[in-house]
């Protein structure tokens, strides 16, 4: 298609998708908008004029669409399509997909998104199946404008019953899909009938024009976006430590709503809580407020541990859905089928998390929209209604109320391989859907019994704070522990020596690495050692956790500074001037607390 530009540039834009069963002359309909809107390029009505008479063959709206010479031969469109018009109030994007894939891709994985559709229906041929599943598309992909043309009413000799019938039966339809027409507008695109000015053919019809009705559809501000409940996803943290600095920045976009300093805001899904302390950003004033659309950092209080992938919401409004299960629509672009029980990961907003297939409730053909039952999986340009399971839980919206925490991608192979929309939270399945919890067959050893053989307790040591030499000094603990005859085993999620910049990867997945030390610490205090391991950058909520994974043993805490707990009590806070004097401290303490009697 021809693209083109106006001489006025209002800035705002609205991308309008129209559909239509075949021959139902949506592209007449889109034709005439360009014309009647005087948005053609000079001379392009003319030339399209001229080549309909050299080949001796009536002229047609349609044609001005057709960005080929052989389309216009063949007299129909067949390639997707983007066109352009404007009136006095704004641009219109005009999303012409005749061949479904694109337009479903595009919209789907919100790369193109329409904020409004036009469905296009025959008076005379009526509703028919195709017109049906356009329906449920538009209802599928969450577009909340919709305007019914009922079009081709010189063929049904304008009559209003004709138009009565259709919007009665069509409304209806729609209703059982949610979807609530602002309008069913009656038109003959062929001769201009009600697509820009009234008709005088059908003065039955007292209700907008195609354009004033377009004109009248709402296009989301950066204002509006600012009224929505605050969402946050976190991007990144920084931090700093030169010159007595100890910030840790939090760094992302703001998707929607507005917060100021001051603020409580909750981190999910760990629902963590803080406070804004301070707005950040480079090059600019002091603020105070920051709102949707800006790319900001934030310093909270307290300063917790946070990982990529949090979203920050405000306690006081609509809380994000926090879960593993939803049932969502997926429009499928992977060589390979989407099948049940592989792992794919999901991306929403800055969250990446493992995803499996659960179930597949429906399926449609991207290519001639029918659908297809009893399917198991979802192959290429298909679009499937289906339910997923994450491994753990995240926070999302449903997309019809918050579109931009609402949809995602889906990443198979390190490619993207699907973009879809959650339709529904669903509860947590009681027994997960791959396979039970092993149940091992246990020693019959009591904890007292395995205590009186080694002569001392089990117990869980955890050195937290960021001193950069914990790892070194956990170390020597265990070596010391072991020379005094206590059956001590050291374990970490770094090597010694380690530089720190290798270590960002494991540091992006806490949760990962706080579950396999808890369950390694588990098994072996429950053979009676004492278990040291290291918890790089912990808050209250993480120890809170790891706690959890070792009960019913204690866990002994080695706080080795610049880092306090606000509730986990610390056992031991190192200030001890030398390396061996920490080591003897903490051995004596350890030693205290192990001992049988």
């Amino acid at each position: 298609m021809t693209s083109f530009s106006v001489s006025t540039t209002p800035e705002e834009r609205l991308r309008l998708v129209i559909v239509g069963h075949v021959d139902h002359g949506k592209s007449t309909v889109i034709g005439r908008l360009l014309a009647d809107t005087g948005s053609l390029p000079k001379g392009k009505l003319e030339q399209v004029q001229h080549n309909c008479e050299r080949n001796a063959r009536p002229f047609e709206y349609a044609f001005l669409l057709d960005a080929l010479h052989d389309e216009q031969d063949q007299g129909i469109t067949i390639d997707s399509a983007r066109c352009f018009f404007r009136t006095a109030r704004r641009y219109y994007i005009v999303i012409d997909a005749p061949g479904h894939i694109e337009f479903l891709k595009n919209m789907v994985t919100g790369a193109s998104s329409a904020e409004a559709a036009l469905i296009v229906i025959d008076a005379k041929e009526g509703i028919r199946e195709n017109t049906r599943r356009h329906g449920y598309l538009i209802s599928m992909l969450g577009v909340r404008q919709v305007v019914v043309v009922v079009n081709k009413m010189d063929l049904a000799d304008y009559e209003q019953a004709t138009f009565e019938r259709i919007r009665q039966e069509y409304g209806q339809f729609l209703e059982h899909l949610n979807i609530h027409p602002l309008s069913f507008i009656p038109v003959s695109a062929r001769h201009g009938e009600n697509i820009v000015e009234p008709s005088t053919r059908m003065s039955w019809y007292d209700g907008p024009t195609v354009i004033g009705q377009i004109d009248a559809l709402e296009k989301p501000s950066a204002d509006t976006l600012a009224t929505l409940p605050f969402r946050f996803p976190v991007q990144d943290i920084y931090k700093f430590t030169e010159a007595g600095d100890d910030r840790r920045i939090l760094a992302g976009t703001i998707e929607t709503g507005t917060v100021h300093v001051g603020d409580a805001v909750t981190f999910l899904p760990s629902g963590k809580k803080a406070r804004i302390v301070s707005v950040e950003q480079f090059n600019t004033p002091i603020r105070r407020t920051a709102q949707a659309g800006q790319a900001v950092g934030f310093t909270i209080d307290p300063q917790i541990y946070l990982k990529p992938g949090e979203l920050t919401v405000k306690p006081n409004e609509l809380p994000p859905h926090v879960g593993s299960r939803f049932r969502a629509n997926i429009f499928w672009m992977g060589h390979a089928p989407l099948i049940r029980h592989q792992v794919y990961k999901l991306k929403i907003a800055t969250k990446r998390v493992g995803v499996r297939l659960v179930e597949v409730l429906n399926v449609i053909d991207a290519s001639d929209l029918e659908t297809v039952h009893n399917k198991q999986q979802v192959d290429r340009h298909d679009v499937g209604e289906c339910v997923f399971e994450t491994i753990r839980p995240f926070a999302f919206d449903i997309a019809r109320d918050l579109d931009q925490t609402g949809r995602f991608v889906l990443v198979d192979q390190y490619e993207i391989a699907g973009g879809g929309i959650i339709l529904e939270a669903l509860p947590e399945p009681a027994v997960s859907s791959e396979t039970d919890t092993p149940q091992w067959d246990r020693s019959a050893l009591s904890p007292e019994e395995r205590a009186a053989f080694f002569g001392h307790r089990a117990l869980c040591v955890a050195l937290t704070g960021e001193a950069p030499e914990k790892r070194a000094l956990a170390a020597k603990i265990e070596n010391r522990l072991l020379y005094e005859g206590v059956h001590a085993y050291y374990l970490s999620s770094v090597p010694a020596g380690t530089d720190r910049r290798e270590y960002r990867v494991a540091d992006d997945d806490r949760e990962d690495q706080i579950s396999t030390l808890g369950e390694t610490a588990h098994t072996l205090l429950s053979a009676g050692h004492v278990f040291i391991t290291v918890l790089d950058g912990v808050d209250d909520y993480d120890l809170g956790q790891f706690r959890r994974l070792v009960d019913p043993f204690s866990l002994f805490v080695i706080d080795t500074g610049l880092l306090s707990f606000q509730q986990i009590p610390t056992d031991l806070r190192l200030e001890a001037t030398t390396e061996d004097e920490a080591v003897s401290q903490a051995c004596r303490l350890i030693r205290d607390r192990v001992k049988v009697g």
